[in-house]
């Protein structure tokens, strides 16, 4: 009987009883100042409870202002029944012009369970998507943060509220997920946000305010749900004997289309949700970057607002490509994020240039004792146009360019299964005399291998980078730079009873960023864990 490591996380979870996941989830905010348990001995292997989890990045920070709070939510999911309700916005704090507002979930959980994903919206404008960890029978407790001031206009009105976290609780898998979510608002003077957040819905369809004068579009795309596509980075062409086939192998790229024209692309991030790479023991204490708070992919559409602004309704469209036709998976729920001139009642221009590259994406098969599996993949694109506002002609130039470069080795019945990748999503903003640079680098490096005695062990390494610099007149005026990277090993017994797995892991969590988005330009905090205790939380900014 063959035994697929990568392709079949399920089945082994299942097989073994346990709480294995195939669910979603990104990085989170936990509690940030008692992390470690006072004097704590580290078990010589996981038993029944472990630590609350806990991520390396940082709270989000909060004003000294007056503050409002509202309970946005609060609900236990225990099927796929959404959670809906109504908001009503604080009278007091500023009345809608809130200085900053931040999200909280507080979860917990006990018991047996997958991992699951799950999204919180107002008014269909998606705020929160996230997923959650996978509990100790004993029980454990979560939190997620995040800084939704952009949302104000949303927020400014009364909402119908939706948010659902599916899950599945029958006699095997006994884990309810009990959930709190809040809202927080701080009084006084915030940054500029969006005057208008509309949520694409479908078919896409969309009418603009005719003053539009900057588009961005915001997709929380992520593979989940189960099959191949929240392990696309490992499918192979068809030829290739894998479990989880993708007629054009591993590359994809989230694309946006403006009345059929492509707009914009972006490399989707890597996620690895809680029971990822077939091992939960790597994820019950610190999650891989992004998988509580999944960060959506940002396209500036300023280009394209002359056309958007003539009053009729526009058709954008958000695909992914390199998923096989027909097949399910991917989920890219999109709001759009509006600035209008206050001086125009129509905002007019054109869309000057757009030069698209040749797509490239090749796989090569080599087939061995350990086969292996060469992907490149890549797309360059740049679109520029200009708007005649109150303050002077404004001219928009974008480019953008993802790589993709990939290694995957496996055996026959793949009880060894490795990939080595990295992807690059560089960008080029240009608006006026101001021009935003980011690269972004995604990697991961592991192996998960079957030995003797059915023990399963998984060793891997992920990187989420960022690097931006802000140049006004061609001399740099701000930069940042992000460096999340998360390592570990960890290995159990397959195929028994849940005391029998004689589990043992290590991970280590260092969160780094530098520059002007974080208090003191400096942020760097290390999260070690081994057998579910934290035996490292060490800051050194």
């Amino acid at each position: 009987m063959r035994r697929h490591i990568m392709g079949l996380l399920g089945a082994l979870a299942l097989a073994a009883g346990t709480l294995a996941g195939a669910g979603p989830a990104g990085a989170a905010a936990s509690d940030q100042g008692s992390a470690v348990r006072g004097g704590a001995e580290v078990p010589p292997e996981f038993g029944s409870d472990w630590h609350d989890p806990v991520s390396a990045g940082p709270a989000v920070e909060r004003p000294s202002t007056r503050a409002c709070e509202v309970v946005l939510a609060e609900a236990q999911f225990r099927d796929f029944t959404p959670y809906r309700g109504s908001y009503t916005p604080p009278a007091a704090c500023g009345s809608g012009r809130w200085g900053k507002v931040v999200l909280r979930l507080d979860g917990k959980v006990k018991g047996r369970q997958y991992d699951r994903l799950g999204h919180l919206s107002l008014g269909g404008v998606e705020i929160l998507r996230t997923s959650t960890p996978q509990p100790s029978p004993d029980g454990i407790t979560w939190s997620v943060e995040k800084d939704v001031t952009r949302y104000r206009d949303t927020l400014g009105r009364p909402q119908p509220v939706e948010m659902l976290i599916g899950n599945v609780v029958n006699e095997t898998y006994t884990g309810v997920i009990d959930v709190k979510v809040t809202l927080t608002f701080y009084a006084g003077a915030g940054p500029d946000t969006p005057d208008r957040v509309l949520p694409l819905g479908d078919p896409g369809a969309v009418t603009t305010p005719r003053n539009s004068e900057r588009i961005l579009a915001e997709v929380y795309a992520t593979g989940s749900g189960g099959g191949c596509e929240e392990y696309w980075y490992m499918t192979t062409p068809d030829a290739a004997p894998y479990s989880c086939k993708a007629a054009d192998g591993p590359y994809r790229e989230v694309r946006v289309l403006v009345d059929g024209q492509l707009a914009g692309i972006a490399a989707p991030f890597p996620t690895v949700w809680t029971g990822g790479w077939s091992n939960p023991f790597l994820w019950y204490v610190t999650p891989g970057p992004r998988a509580f708070d999944v960060q959506p992919v940002l396209y500036d559409l300023t280009p394209y607002a002359a056309l958007l602004n003539d009053g009729r309704p526009h058709r954008i469209e958000v695909s992914v490509a390199g998923v096989p036709a027909g097949q399910s998976g991917w989920s890219t729920p999109t709001n759009l994020l509006l600035w209008q001139d206050e001086g125009r009642a129509v905002v007019t221009g054109a869309l000057t240039r757009h030069e698209e590259g040749e797509p490239a994406n090749s796989s090569r098969w080599t087939p061995a004792a350990e086969h292996r599996l060469d992907t490149e993949g890549g797309h360059r694109l740049t679109v520029a146009g200009y708007l005649d506002t109150s303050h002077g002609r404004v001219t928009t130039t974008v480019t953008r360019d993802v790589r993709n470069t990939s290694v995957h080795r496996w055996t026959d019945g793949e009880s060894r299964d490795a990939l080595t990748a990295t992807w690059t999503d560089r960008e080029s903003v240009t608006r006026g005399a101001t021009t935003t640079r980011t690269e972004r680098t995604y990697t991961m490096d592991g192996a998960t291998t079957l030995g003797t005695g059915d023990r399963l062990r998984t060793v891997l390494s992920l990187g989420d980078r960022a690097d931006t610099v802000t140049l006004r007149g061609g001399r740099p005026v701000d930069s940042s730079r992000l460096d999340d990277r998360y390592t570990g090993d960890a290995t159990y017994t397959t195929n028994v009873p849940r005391d029998q797995r004689h589990a043992v892991g290590t991970t280590t969590a260092r969160y780094r960023l530098y520059g002007s988005e974080v208090s003191g330009g400096c942020y760097d905090r290390t999260v070690g864990t081994a057998q579910g205790a934290v035996t490292v939380d060490r800051r050194r900014c």
